[in-house]
């Protein structure tokens, strides 16, 4: 069993192109012997964003803290602490703070998405 607290878990940049103040802190994964899921934790910066990309696996989200929206395809979805959040494989997402203070989120992905293919759509970060 792993017992930590979330913030003994080192932040790192999100470096994917697109992605603009954001970090995340790896939680749970396969390094500490999940067999399945990885557990992650991401926290947007005022104005800033997730890339908006598609991939093939699924993944959960739950929205801990903060303001914001979820780009759904051509939608954007407003999203708030306690909001939950199931994007499809394939579908095209992006989350984006639009409020004064960090949009904090856990996203759990299959660890067999480790390595695949991750997608970012052209547009990204030239609005």
């Amino acid at each position: 069993m792993k017992v930590n607290h979330h913030e003994a878990i080192e932040q790192q940049p999100v470096e994917m192109e697109g992605a603009e103040g954001c970090v995340v802190r790896w939680l749970v994964g396969e390094k500490d012997g999940a067999p399945n899921f990885a557990m992650r934790q991401f926290e947007v910066a005022p104005g800033g964003h997730t890339p908006k990309h598609r991939h093939d696996y699924e993944h959960e989200v739950f929205v801990l803290e903060g303001n914001g929206l979820v780009v759904d395809g051509d939608a954007d979805r407003p999203l708030k602490a306690g909001d939950v959040i199931f994007v499809q494989p394939d579908d095209v997402h992006q989350f984006r703070n639009t409020g004064d203070k960090p949009m904090k989120f856990l996203c759990i992905v299959p660890n067999s998405a480790t390595g695949k293919q991750v997608t970012v759509a052209p547009e990204c970060g030239t609005e």
